[in-house]
């Protein structure tokens, strides 16, 4: 992966944090629209730590075939 698709990815996530958290209703956070933004905040969070995950592995990798 691209360096610079990781960083539009990692930002296209957090735009979506910021959003649905506009969205929230922080008195019913459970209800509606505000239950929606909760599980949309919670899926980028995810992908955020998948894609450093993947990006540290990568970084591994390249080092395991430089030493080789």
């Amino acid at each position: 992966m691209n360096r610079i698709l990781l960083v539009v990815l990692l930002l296209l996530a957090f735009a979506l944090i910021g959003y649905n958290t506009t969205v929230l209703d922080f008195e019913r956070p459970f209800e509606g629209e505000s239950f929606i933004a909760i599980i949309c905040i919670i899926a980028s969070l995810c992908a955020i730590v998948l894609l450093l995950i993947f990006n540290t592995a990568r970084k591994i990798q390249k080092r395991i075939d430089e030493e080789s």
